[in-house]
C-alpha cells in the first residue's frame, strides 16, 4: 500500500456473536478545548471512498464510521456501526445487526440501505475508488466492476437494521476489509447532492463533522454531539492548518501555538530534537505496519541461486543503513513488521556475516563475485542507503551498479523479467492497507503478484507456500484465528528460507505535541488511523 503502535496480535476474546465491543472511554480525559494541527499539504478530498493518502486518512475516520474498526492505538479489531454479526458454518456468510439510533451528520438515522449503498458506490467503476478491488471477495463483484450490474448480489439488505453480505468464497481478511476507510457509510442524499464536490462537503456519522474548508488554509472540524460511541470525542474541535512549513511549524508547537505538527520534525532537526530533554514528552514514536526491502530477482541468474541469495542476505549491515535514517527505524529480520499478527519473534534471520557470505558465494561458484545492478528511486535518502548496499557487497565480491531513477521506472523495471536484478523498495515500501498478514504475502510474495506489472519483484513463485496462504486465507471463523496466525508464521519464516528477499528495516512513526495534549502514546502513532486517532486525544486540564 501507500501509506500505519503497539505489537498487538488480532483479539483473541472472541464470543458467539463476534468481536468484543469497542471501549473508548480514558478516565483520565477531560472533555472540551480545541486543537491545532498543521500540514504543509492541503487535503486532496474527504471522500472515503476515494481518499487513500496517510494525510486524509486519520480525517477521514473522524468524519465517517463503518461496520468495523479498531481499538484505538491498536491493530485489534472491534464492532463499530455493527451491534452485532454471525459467520456461516462456510464462512462465506455475515449476517451483521447495525446499531440502532446511529444519525449522520445531515440528522437522519443510518439504516442497511446505507451500507448496501455505500459499498456499492465504491465498487462501482464511475466512482473511480482506488479502493474498489478490496470488495472482490463479495458476490458480484466482477460484473458490477465490469459494468454488466448496477448492485452486488451478495448483499441483501434484510430490513431496515440488517443486512446479509455473501461472499464468492471463505475470506479471512472479509472483517478487515469492513474497517478501512472505503467501507465508510455515506448518506445517498447528500452524496447526490454534491456530486463530484462530496469529498469538499463530506456527511457522515463520525465524532466530528466539517464545519469550515477554506482551500489553501485550513479545514475545521467540530464536535459531533449525537455521536453514537457516548463521551467521545474528546475534543470540542479541531483545526487543521494547511501550507505550512513543517519548520516553521515545529517552531510554533514549541511556543505553544500548534498542538500537533502533522509532517513531524524535519530531517535537519530530528538528532536535536530527539537528544533535547525539552522535547522528550512531545516526541512520540511507534512502530508502522512497513517494512523496507531489496528484492533479488529469483528467476534471473546469479540470483536463481539459493546460495547467492543468501549471501546476500548475510552481507549487508542492516544497522548502518539505519543509521544513515537518523535511527528512525529498527533492523528487519522477515517480510512481517513486528506490528503485524505472525510475525516470528523467535525468528532471528540471516546475521551480518560477511566471511560466511564469501563462502557461499564460493560454494556456488562465484569466488570472485560478480557484476550486477541496483535499482532505486532517486530521491533522498534512497541513493545514499543504496550506496551503503553498494558498499557491503563489495567487501564480498558483488560489483554492483546503482540505477537511480524516478519513482515510476524503477517500479515500471521491478516486474521485468530481465531487468532490475535487486530494487531497494525505499520510497516504495510497503506498508499494509489493514493489519493482516494476508496483505504482506499476495501482492509482493504471492504467485499471483509475480507477473508484468506486479509488485512482486523477485518474482518469487513458491506454489506450497501459496497454497499455505490459501489455506489460511480461508480460516475465517474466529475459532480457527489461532491456528491461521500460526500457518502464516510458517509462510513467512519459510519464504525466508528460499530468501527472496533481504528485509532491511521496519521503519518507526514519529509524531510531534505539544505539552497540554493527553491521552495514550499510541494515539498519535495510531497503526490504522493513520496519523493521529484524533477520537480519542484530549486536552490536558479542561
Amino acid at each position: 500500500m501507500k501509506r500505519k503502535a503497539l505489537s498487538l496480535a488480532i483479539a483473541a476474546t472472541l464470543f458467539a456473536g463476534g468481536l468484543m465491543a469497542q471501549e473508548s472511554q480514558d478516565p483520565n480525559a477531560k472533555p472540551g478545548g480545541t486543537a491545532v494541527v498543521t500540514y504543509q499539504n492541503d487535503v486532496a478530498t474527504l471522500d472515503p471512498a476515494i481518499g487513500y493518502d496517510w494525510q486524509n486518512w486519520s480525517m477521514i475516520k473522524s468524519l465517517f464510521d463503518g461496520l468495523m474498526d479498531y481499538k484505538p492505538g491498536t491493530t485489534e479489531l472491534v464492532k463499530d456501526l455493527a451491534e452485532d454479526y454471525s459467520i456461516s458454518d462456510d464462512g462465506t456468510v455475515y449476517t451483521f445487526t447495525l446499531k440502532k439510533g446511529v444519525k449522520f451528520h445531515n440528522g437522519r438515522e443510518l439504516k442497511a440501505s446505507d451500507v448496501k449503498y455505500s459499498l456499492e458506490r465504491t465498487v462501482n467503476p464511475k466512482t473511480q475508488s482506488p479502493g474498489a478491488g478490496f470488495f472482490s471477495s463479495i458476490a458480484g463483484y466482477q460484473d458490477m466492476a465490469e459494468g454488466k450490474a448496477d448492485s452486488l448480489s451478495g448483499i441483501e439488505v434484510v430490513d431496515d437494521y440488517q443486512l446479509k453480505i455473501t461472499l464468492s468464497e471463505a475470506n479471512a481478511t472479509f472483517l478487515h476489509v469492513m474497517a478501512i476507510n472505503f467501507a465508510s457509510v455515506v448518506p445517498k442524499e447528500a452524496v447526490e447532492r454534491w456530486g463530484e464536490d462530496f469529498g469538499k462537503h463530506p456527511v457522515g456519522t463520525g465524532a466530528f463533522s466539517l464545519e469550515e474548508w477554506k482551500l489553501g488554509q485550513r479545514l475545521v472540524f467540530k464536535k459531533n454531539p449525537e455521536y453514537f460511541h457516548q463521551g467521545l470525542p474528546y475534543l470540542d474541535g479541531i483545526t487543521f492548518e494547511v501550507g505550512q512549513d513543517p519548520s516553521v511549524a515545529l517552531l510554533r508547537l514549541e511556543k505553544g501555538e500548534v498542538d500537533i505538527a502533522g509532517d513531524g520534525v524535519p530531517p535537519a532537526r530530528f538528532l536535536q530534537f530527539r537528544k533535547d530533554p525539552k522535547f522528550k514528552d512531545m516526541l512520540v514514536v511507534g512502530d508502522q505496519l512497513h517494512t523496507g526491502y531489496l528484492t533479488l530477482k529469483t528467476t534471473l541468474a546469479p540470483f536463481d541461486n539459493l546460495k547467492v541469495r543468501q549471501a546476500v542476505n548475510m552481507a549487508i549491515s542492516k544497522d548502518r543503513i539505519v543509521r544513515i535514517i537518523n535511527g528512525r527505524a529498527t533492523p528487519a529480520s522477515q517480510p512481517l513488521p513486528p506490528a503485524m499478527p505472525g510475525y516470528d519473534e523467535a525468528y532471528k534471520g540471516y546475521a551480518y556475516d560477511v566471511e560466511g557470505a564469501k563462502k557461499l558465494l564460493s560454494e556456488a561458484g562465484f569466488e570472485q563475485g560478480f557484476d550486477t545492478e541496483l535499482y532505486v528511486m532517486n530521491t533522498d535518502p534512497q541513493p545514499r542507503i543504496a550506496q551503503s548496499i553498494q558498499q557491503d557487497l563489495a567487501k564480498v565480491g558483488i560489483r554492483a551498479q546503482i540505477k537511480s531513477l524516478a519513482q515510476a521506472n524503477v517500479i515500471a523495471a521491478g516486474s521485468e523479467k530481465d531487468q532490475a536484478p535487486m530494487v531497494w523498495s525505499g520510497g516504495m515500501a510497503w506498508i499494509a492497507d489493514f493489519p493482516d498478514p494476508s496483505n504482506f504475502w499476495g501482492p509482493i510474495l504471492g504467485c499471483a503478484g509475480a507477473v508484468e506489472g506486479g509488485w512482486n519483484w523477485s518474482l518469487y513463485c513458491n506454489k506450497e507456500l501459496d497454497a499455505l496462504a490459501a489455506k489460511a486465507d480461508a480460516m475465517a471463523k474466529p475459532e480457527q484465528e489461532a491456528e491461521r496466525i500460526a500457518l502464516w508464521k510458517k509462510v513467512f519464516t519459510d519464504t525466508m528460507a528460499d530468501a527472496p528477499w533481504v528485509p532491511i528495516f521496519n521503519e518507526q512513526r514519529f509524531s510531534v505535541r505539544s505539552a497540554r495534549m493527553g491521552g495514550d502514546d499510541a494515539l498519535y502513532v495510531d497503526p490504522v488511523h493513520v496519523p493521529v486517532n484524533y477520537d480519542h486525544i484530549y486536552i490536558k486540564g479542561q
